[in-house]
């Protein structure tokens, strides 16, 4: 996928427990989309992480992209979205 913005934001949320990121990574890594950048904190039982991964070089649109991290955590909510209509969104 070739764009002029090539990037994307990844968020999932839920209960925690252990390989999430690990999980979501290799979902990204199998896509060919590069993790650029994640923050992660657990609320008291609740994980929540966002990240912001290049997609310039992806094999799969975003919304086969969301499926395959949902595949890869299938009890966390997971959104990804074009940085393009992140950035559209929270412009003021």
């Amino acid at each position: 996928m070739k764009t002029n913005n090539a990037k994307a934001v990844v968020t999932v949320v839920g209960k925690d427990m252990v390989g999430i990121l690990a999980k979501v990574s290799a979902a990204c890594a199998d896509a060919q989309a590069n993790v650029v950048e994640v923050t992660q904190s657990v609320l008291d039982e609740f994980f929540c992480m966002i990240m912001i991964i290049d997609i310039e070089k992806a094999t799969m649109q975003i919304d086969q992209l969301q499926q395959s991290i949902s595949n890869s955590v299938p009890d966390m909510k997971v959104h990804v979205m074009h940085e393009n209509i992140f950035n559209s969104m929270h412009r003021i």
